[in-house]
């Protein structure tokens, strides 16, 4: 499933095989929620920003318009029309971020949802339904995202909780993916990793759900409290005790920074929903840094967005048109800067991939790692 090309230090170049295409890693998913992109894109405009794998949620999707309705509409890939590979996240951290009232048990989680308020149930077992439902070709296993800090022994029994848990989603998947009527019965299970920012749980933890010997492993709870260094700590411990020959997912992150980094220490899959969510603010990633579209000083400037970037937007429109866009409270203003955010995001894992292939990864990140980060 996974094929490692190539290493440069701790940084990997591979291709992870998928029921829906190869993806080449290291690779930027595009979080597309509810399955659509926020900032009115659609799968044929994903395409055109060069996405590789798009990510849609257990949680949102389960509750809003069911697992039910887009198994009976075909699975997930032919309900939104994508053709390309799909990660489902199992939902944990949306338990953790967005339900306002909720327990965790050895059985699973009960929580209320955002929408109306309905008490729901979700055990491990229904996590994996929900996504064989949807069909997507990775699944995330359930588990339980620990707001920062947090105490050690709750931690502890937590991380050792969501083991037995990920034992649960695997035995599930395996049940499910035997019948003859599961939309994809190629989809792959995705351990998680938890510990906070205690190495040691962390550390034990990677070391327990290793035996499983799943396709591929995440670190999550992460990005939740802590700062980039303890972020970085925590992988520079867990990375150690992961599988070499299997991917490796950092949850939730990142800056471009952050994604640099990451590769730096090893990490192959990254996603964030910061790309669309600055883009709609008028925040627009280029080589040169962070610009914010909507200064007085972009009015009369006729150039694109960046120079050195070949997007679409970049293409066609001026920084002056794009901040009139915002001005007027234009809805095409919000889907331009996503779509040029997101093809950023595709491009820089493209880059680092080449520079990879090329064997001057070091080099980029000595370029690129601070000055992306940067606000012009």
């Amino acid at each position: 499933m996974f094929e490692l090309l190539k290493t440069e230090g701790r940084a990997r170049r591979g291709v992870f095989h998928t029921p829906h295409g190869a993806v080449q890693t290291p690779v930027f998913m595009n979080v597309g929620t509810q399955g659509a992109i926020k900032g009115g894109l659609s799968a044929r405009d994903l395409v055109e920003l060069g996405c590789q794998i798009e990510l849609s949620n257990t949680y949102h999707l389960h509750l809003r318009p069911g697992d039910g309705l887009i198994r009976e509409m075909g699975g997930l890939h032919k309900f939104m029309n994508w053709r390309g590979p799909i990660l489902t996240d199992s939902g944990g951290f949306q338990i953790f971020s967005l339900a306002k009232l909720r327990k965790i048990t050895e059985e699973g989680a009960a929580f209320n949802s955002h929408i109306d308020g309905r008490r729901v149930f979700m055990a491990p077992e229904d996590s994996i339904r929900i996504q064989s439902n949807l069909g997507s070709d990775i699944a995330m296993a359930l588990d339980e995202c620990i707001g920062l800090p947090a105490p050690y022994d709750y931690v502890k029994a937590s991380a050792e909780r969501t083991c037995r848990w990920l034992a649960r989603c695997k035995a599930e998947l395996d049940r499910l993916n035997a019948l003859e009527d599961t939309v994809n019965r190629g989809q792959m299970l995705f351990g998680i990793n938890q510990g906070a920012t205690y190495k040691d749980i962390r550390c034990d933890n990677m070391d327990a759900i290793a035996e499983l010997d799943l396709p591929g492993y995440a670190i999550g709870g992460l990005a939740v409290g802590e700062t980039t260094q303890e972020m970085y700590d925590t992988i520079d411990a867990v990375e150690e005790h992961m599988p070499k020959d299997k991917p490796r997912y950092l949850m939730g992150v990142g800056t471009p920074s952050n994604i640099i980094e990451g590769v730096y220490r090893g990490i192959d899959f990254f996603d964030c929903v910061m790309p669309a969510r600055n883009g709609r603010h008028g925040h627009l990633f280029t080589w040169d840094g962070i610009i914010n579209i909507k200064n007085e000083k972009y009015a009369r400037d006729d150039t694109p967005i960046d120079p050195a970037c070949d997007c679409p937007v970049c293409r066609v429109y001026s920084k002056s048109y794009l901040r009139h866009l915002f001005a007027a409270g234009e809805i095409l203003g919000l889907r331009l800067a996503v779509a040029h955010n997101l093809y950023f995001y595709n491009k820089l894992a493209e880059r680092i991939r080449q520079s990879l292939d090329d064997g001057c990864f070091e080099a980029f990140r000595n370029r690129y790692s601070q000055i992306l980060g940067t606000r012009k």
